[in-house]
C-alpha cells in the first residue's frame, strides 16, 4: 500500500499518523550520543595500585569514612593511562564491600608525572607514577656495586618531572660509600646512609611526612627491606643478589602506594619494581644539565648554543673542570653529563 494517494501523486492531503512508516532499528538500541553524564555525585579517590584492569583506590582519604575500594575504568577513559598516585573521580558502589566494583569516570589534573623509556632512543614514554613530590633513590654501597650513571639518570628524570630527589645508601657495613658519594658533591641532594642494624628510619621518615615519595632503585639494593622498615604492614617481598652475576632478583612486581605513619605525621611511600636501566628518551635534552647543579651554574658563562661536549669551543664547564674550580669529583660528573648529552645528540 503506497503512502501517497492514488488520485494525486504529489498531494499529501488525506494522510494521517497511521500512514507514517519509521525505518526499523535492527539492533533495537538507543541512538548513540557524544554527550556524557556529568557525574555530579563522583567522589575523588587516590589510586593505590593497578592489577590487570582493576584499580585499588582510597575513598574518603583522611576522613572518618576512609575505605579501600576496587574500581574499573569507564569506557571513555580506555585510552588514558591511570597510574598509581593518580587522583580520580569515582562513581558507583563505593562501599568497599567484597564483590563490589566502582567505576572511575575522570582523572584529576596531575601535579607531576614521573616517566621512563625503554632506552635513550625510544621516545615512547612509560608512566611510572603520578603526583609524587619526592624521589628516594636507593643504592647499595656493595652487593651489588653502586652505579653512578644510573643514579644520574634517576636525578635527571626527577628534575625533569619537577620532583625533589633524595638518596639513601644501604649496606654501608660492607663497603665505604665515600668514593661513590663524592660523585655527587656540589649537588643539592640530601643523603641518608644505613648498614646492618643501623637503618635511619626516623630521619628518612621525617622527610616523608606530608609528602608522596616514590622509591626507586636497582634490584637487590635493599629497597623492599627499607620499605618494610618504614611501613611494617607493607610486607613487601625481599630477595638476594646472585653471587655469579652480581644482579639482584626482582621482588617487587608492581607499583603500590603505602601509608607511612610516623611520630611527626603521615605521608605516602610509593614502592616500584627494581630496574636495571632507566631510559631518558622522553626527556628534553635542555633539562639534562639541571641534574648537575654545580655544572649548570658554571654553564651560565658558556657561549650561546654551547653543547658542553668535549669538542665544544669555549665551554665554561670544561674550562672550570680543567682548572679544578669545581672540586676533585667534577671530572667524573662532567663525564656523566657528556655521555648523556652525546646519547641525546645522536638520538
Amino acid at each position: 500500500m503506497s503512502w501517497l494517494p492514488d488520485d494525486d501523486e504529489g498531494d499529501d492531503e488525506g494522510l494521517d499518523e497511521s500512514d507514517f512508516r519509521a525505518r526499523p532499528n535492527p539492533k533495537a538500541n538507543r541512538p548513540r550520543t557524544k554527550r556524557r553524564p556529568a557525574h555530579l555525585d563522583a567522589q575523588v579517590a587516590r589510586v593505590l595500585g593497578v592489577d590487570r584492569g582493576r584499580y585499588a583506590v582510597l575513598v574518603g582519604e583522611d576522613g572518618p569514612d576512609e575505605r579501600d575500594v576496587v574500581a574499573t575504568r569507564a569506557r571513555e577513559l580506555r585510552k588514558q593511562p591511570i597510574v598509581t598516585g593518580d587522583r580520580v573521580r569515582v562513581v558507583g558502589d563505593r562501599t568497599g564491600s567484597e564483590g563490589t566494583l566502582a567505576r572511575i569516570v575522570g582523572i584529576e589534573p596531575r601535579t607531576t608525572l614521573l616517566r621512563r623509556s625503554a632506552d635513550d632512543t625510544d621516545q615512547v614514554e612509560r608512566v611510572v607514577v603520578a603526583n609524587a613530590d619526592q624521589m628516594l633513590v636507593v643504592v647499595a654501597a656493595a652487593d651489588p656495586e653502586p652505579r653512578e650513571r644510573l643514579v644520574d639518570r634517576y636525578l635527571i628524570a626527577a628534575l625533569d618531572a619537577g620532583i625533589r630527589p633524595l638518596l639513601v645508601v644501604t649496606k654501608t657495613d660492607l663497603a665505604d660509600p665515600s668514593a661513590f658519594l663524592a660523585h655527587f658533591d656540589g649537588l643539592d641532594l640530601e643523603v641518608f646512609t644505613s648498614g646492618q642494624g643501623e637503618m635511619p628510619t626516623e630521619r628518612i621518615g621525617a622527610a616523608l611526612v606530608g609528602r608522596s615519595t616514590v622509591f626507586v632503585g636497582h634490584s637487590g639494593v635493599g629497597k623492599s627491606t627499607l620499605v618494610n622498615a618504614l611501613v611494617p604492614s607493607a610486607m613487601r617481598a625481599t630477595g638476594h643478589v646472585n653471587v655469579v652475576t652480581g644482579r639482584g632478583r626482582h621482588t617487587s612486581s608492581s607499583t603500590v602506594s603505602l601509608r607511612y605513619r610516623g611520630a611527626g605525621g603521615t605521608g605516602w611511600v610509593i614502592d616500584t619494581p627494581g630496574v636495571r636501566s632507566f631510559g631518558l628518551g622522553h626527556v628534553d635534552p635542555a633539562n639534562v644539565l639541571r641534574a648537575f647543579t654545580d655544572l649548570a651554574e658554571a654553564a651560565q658563562d658558556c657561549p650561546r648554543g654551547c653543547t658542553h661536549l668535549p669538542d665544544a669551543p669555549d665551554c665554561a664547564i670544561v674550562e672550570a673542570v680543567a682548572e679544578g674550580r669545581l672540586g676533585p669529583s667534577a671530572p667524573a660528573r662532567l663525564d656523566s653529563l657528556q655521555r648523556l648529552l652525546t646519547t641525546f645528540a645522536h638520538r
